[in-house]
């Protein structure tokens, strides 16, 4: 993807602006707490907080307005104007630094947040219109890593600037920020177009439109828990990196290399964590990743909220280096990183997938409101916490670690399907060699209809675990109601179904929860061969398909599976798990074939295509 025109031009333009912005904000920081307050006798306190609000006031004004430009014109345009009016502030900028103009920095640090403001909409509702749904969760990844490394990146190099002797420091300020938003501009000429799909004029309504992309958001339930989930993350994000200075100096015992070691730390498992998501999704929405992300937060954070003090004054980080309670809190935080990771990018996701193309940039621009007031509560809950109750610093970092730990329990009761579903995918990929074929063939919203050969007792573990969507499927009522396993055939959303010998009603009201299913907008999953194959080919397929596609007219999708005959689920060499396992890691290919229209389908013609898509899977797993 880094190197398709389709993806990088926007990659690096996001990735420098990023990378700019913490420069600036951090470089500014410096500046007043080293040279301004010093000269002028201003108070450190009040201009940190000065410059923290006027950098997020403009997220709560602009955002709004953000999103409907986004949406109303052509992304592309509007990414390269932005652009240039982040050219144009930092060559202010750069005058200012160098006539150490303080009162106007402060001003184009408002002009900074304004920008930032602007582009955050535009920047997550592009991906949708250059890549394809199953690769969005690859170039969420990317962005996040891309901007959690520009992040760290930024902030080292304001510190290593700044620590310049007089002009040289300010002239390399100057020039790095210059060329830096100079480099960002050129790369976003490269930008493919991106045309808006409901255009016209924009009006400028900062409180009401804030007010009305919030309402706007509510009207949608599943975006707007994705919006308060990934708030929930820039809230623990923003009491972590704000406190880490004063864990810094009051229980490590250090200087400021050690605040720089910690927070690359946490940036760079951040961008891991990201990628892993991407790895562990194989190009599909894993919810299930969401409670994962935010357990592994809340456990790493616990662990760092237990750590002791570490013994001594004002430590250098090569001494820190030699203790080992230095490296627990770097990989606790590291780990807290990764946790986010894997706990943003599928919200970020769910979000661009769930929203229309006409309100999409609205809908970034209220997850960047909402981020922005979290932000702020997050700064609120460090004051009450730690001022107001005088909470030492372990507490407070237990309470965030308390907060991951509920939102993981909270979304792991709401949806244990997804959970159960990546578990599923995780045991599949460790028992087998998997190869998939068009799961994109599986329509990404709406019901659908999945039908396959019976090959062994796995199918339906391999098949849940391959598709891009939960599938609900039915099973033999018998094994349904085993005392073991009953559970989990429940939050899997199995179908019991019985035969008409033991229950002359059982079919009718397994039909019935069907189409129930598929009422609902759900993918259900269907053997037609009513069983498991005895030599291994494709059988005739039942009834039982057409009675469904009777009731409900819903896309078939046809799939074969191979590489699973003579497995000890199989009937190959005797009864299915009556032998002991003799493969392990076993090639095993699972293609889907293109929909069918439920007018023109039957169990005869499904059963002709499952048994080519079925050679199509025994040439893969020979490839």
């Amino acid at each position: 993807m880094l190197t398709q025109r389709r993806f990088a031009p926007f990659f690096w333009s996001q990735a420098l602006g990023a990378f700019n912005d913490n420069l600036f904000k951090n470089v500014l920081l410096l500046l007043l707490t080293f040279v301004a307050v010093p000269r002028h006798g201003w108070d450190t306190g009040l201009l940190n907080n000065l410059a923290a609000g006027l950098f997020i006031l403009p997220f709560l004004l602009f955002s709004a307005w953000g999103g409907a430009l986004a949406d109303r014109l052509d992304k592309q345009r509007l990414i390269r104007r932005l652009k240039l009016l982040e050219l144009a502030t930092m060559c202010a900028a750069a005058a200012a630094v160098w006539f150490e103009q303080f009162a106007v920095l402060l001003g184009l640090l408002f002009m900074m947040g304004t920008q930032s403001a602007l582009f955050g909409p535009v920047k997550y509702a592009i991906l949708p219109q250059h890549l394809r749904p199953t690769e969005l969760v690859r170039g969420n990844a990317w962005v996040n890593l891309g901007t959690f490394v520009s992040i760290l990146l930024g902030t080292l190099l304001a510190g290593v600037l700044a620590s310049l002797e007089g002009s040289w420091s300010r002239a390399a300020i100057a020039l790095t920020l210059v060329g830096v938003a100079l480099a960002g501009y050129l790369v976003s000429l490269g930008v493919p177009i991106a045309p808006s799909s409901a255009p016209g004029p924009v009006a400028w309504r900062p409180l009401s439109g804030s007010v009305q992309i919030l309402r706007d958001s509510w009207r949608h339930p599943r975006i707007f828990r994705g919006l308060l989930g990934i708030s929930v993350f820039w809230f623990l994000g923003a009491s972590y990196l704000t406190q880490l200075p004063a864990w810094v100096r009051d229980v490590v015992h250090a200087d400021e290399t050690a605040v720089s070691a910690l927070l690359a730390a946490f940036a760079l498992g951040v961008g891991g964590g990201a990628l892993l998501c991407a790895r562990l999704s194989g190009g599909r929405l894993e919810v299930g990743l969401i409670p994962l992300g935010a357990l592994i937060i809340g456990a790493a954070g616990l662990d760092l909220a237990l750590q002791p003090a570490i013994v001594g004054e004002q430590l250098s980080l090569v001494a820190l280096l030699a203790v080992p309670g230095f490296w627990r809190m770097a990989l606790d935080l590291a780990l807290i990183g990764v946790g986010g990771g894997l706990y943003i990018v599928p919200l970020y996701t769910l979000v661009q997938l769930a929203s229309h193309d006409e309100h999409r940039a609205r809908m970034i621009a209220a997850n960047n409101l909402l981020n922005a007031l979290f932000m702020i509560l997050a700064a609120v809950f460090g004051i009450v916490v730690l001022s107001v109750f005088g909470a030492s610093l372990h507490v407070f970092f237990a309470g965030l670690a308390g907060i991951a730990l509920a939102t993981g329990i909270y979304v792991l009761m709401a949806n244990p399907r997804s959970v159960l579903r990546l578990a599923i995918f995780a045991l599949t990929h460790v028992l087998y060699r998997l190869r998939f074929t068009g799961r994109n063939h599986i329509p990404a919203e709406g019901p659908a209809l999945v039908v396959c050969n019976h090959v062994s007792f796995m199918d339906a573990l391999i098949l849940g675990g391959g598709s891009p969507r939960p599938l609900r499927f039915l099973m033999d009522r018998p094994i349904y109601e085993s005392p073991w396993l009953n559970w989990f055939f429940r939050i899997a959303g199995a179908i019991p179904v019985d035969s008409e010998r033991r229950d002359p009603g059982g079919i009718r009201r397994a039909l019935e929860q069907v189409s129930l299913a598929l009422r609902s907008g759900e993918v259900v999953m269907l053997f037609p061969e009513g069983r498991l194959t005895p030599d291994g080919d494709v059988h005739r397929f039942r009834r039982g398909v057409d009675m469904i596609l009777s009731r409900d007219a819903v896309p078939v999708v046809p799939a074969a599976l191979a590489g699973l005959w003579g497995s000890w689920t199989s009937n190959r060499e005797g009864p299915a798990l009556a032998k002991r396992p003799r493969r392990f890691r076993a090639k095993v290919a699972l293609v889907f074939g293109e929909p069918m229209a439920p007018e023109a389908t039957n169990s005869t013609s499904l059963e002709a295509k499952v048994r080519e898509l079925k050679t199509a899977a025994e040439r893969r797993i020979l490839d």
